[in-house]
């Protein structure tokens, strides 16, 4: 076992010489990377040096009982001593196992969300507006981090696109489980009959990586830039501040017009490139390991109908595990955690 503590104190010791060198310093990426790492070890590296402490305090006092010119009495308080010592050290090692087990790695992930207006035109485009709202107050009640990377309204309220990014503990974990068809059934406002009418929006979550998961070559991009436009083609700035980012190898095209300065346009162009071509490559290894995937909750291919949310009988369905809740109303302003939960349970009693 001790082998393994060793090496996390030996990663320790790296850590601390790597966040005092300067060269390291100048780069943010990878000092952030490194204090991630470090941070997430110290507790174990800590624990370790306590067992540590306890294992040494026990060495001595068995010294010291295998002397028996002590006096009874002193040997009788020595023992006791070691006896207490043997269960912290006992208490100690479950710990240290504890601390130890496989991460959870989807635990501190961020991710980006990108909601679409599927099937039914114009409420297709205000029911992708509702999933964005209610995505962001779920967000808020996390207290994840909300970033908008782009969108694109329609004249009457709804969002035919939007791309944003979700940052903070848990949020690609409990997120994860949103990619797919979403459907709702309810009487449009602009339908005088009051025809129930069924449309659509698709959901995307993808895992955003750090700057030093993927690196891109340069070489790989042509960026072009251009004059922000608003709602209806108008221009919003004098400037050529939006960017648009085609990755040459994939044909991949990300488009930002959101900033005010192209610099601050290219770098979340960048982020939303990197999270697709890492999706991308995740996909593919997917598909390699199909059987793998049937042991997971739904299939993750957006095409698949996950959820319905039904207005006139205020019910909503996750189609993937037969949950069915009648909140409608409070989980579009965001209480997401009784549904998420039950995927999350279905999810682990799949996989056990």
């Amino acid at each position: 076992m001790n082998n393994k503590f060793e090496d996390l104190k030996k990663r320790y010791s790296e850590l601390e010489h790597l966040l005092s060198d300067h060269e390291v310093l100048t780069d943010s990426a990878q000092t952030a990377k490194y204090a991630r790492e470090m941070s997430e070890i110290s507790p174990v590296v800590k624990k370790y040096d306590e067992f540590l402490d306890v294992q040494k305090q026990i060495a001595e006092l068995n010294h010291i009982l295998s002397d028996k010119s002590h006096g009874s009495e002193f040997l009788e308080l020595a023992a006791a001593e070691v006896d207490d010592l043997n269960k912290k050290s006992v208490r100690l090692t479950l710990s240290l196992e504890e601390l130890t087990k496989a991460p959870d790695p989807d635990l501190n992930r961020n991710c980006m969300v990108e909601i679409r207006g599927g099937t039914g035109g114009q409420e297709a485009s205000l029911f992708a507006a509702d999933l964005y709202r209610m995505y962001t107050k779920y967000a808020a009640s996390k207290g994840w981090t909300v970033e908008l990377m782009e969108i694109n309204p329609t004249d009457l309220g709804g969002i035919k696109e939007v791309v944003f990014s979700v940052r903070g503990r848990e949020a690609y974990k409990r997120l994860k489980y949103e990619s797919g068809v979403h459907r709702v059934q309810r009487v449009p406002t602009t339908e005088a009959s009051g025809r129930i009418h069924t449309s659509a929006a698709t959901v995307a979550v993808l895992f955003e990586p750090e700057e030093t998961d993927l690196v891109i070559d340069q070489k790989d991009l042509k960026i072009d830039v251009y004059r922000s436009s608003g709602h209806g083609g108008q221009s919003v700035n004098t400037t050529d501040s939006a960017v648009r980012i085609t990755h040459l190898p994939t044909g991949l095209v990300v488009t930002c017009q959101d900033e005010r300065s192209q610099l601050k346009n290219k770098i979340k162009a960048m982020r939303v490139l990197r999270t697709r071509l890492l999706d991308d490559m995740i996909s593919k290894k997917q598909i390699e390991r199909s059987e793998m995937r049937k042991s997971q909750v739904g299939t993750g291919d957006r095409s698949e109908k996950i959820r319905t949310y039904n207005f006139p009988d205020r019910r909503v369905t996750d189609h993937r595990i037969g949950f069915t809740s009648h909140a409608l109303e409070q989980i579009l302003e965001g209480d997401l955690d009784e549904l998420t939960d039950a995927l999350i349970k279905a999810e682990s009693e799949k996989k056990e």
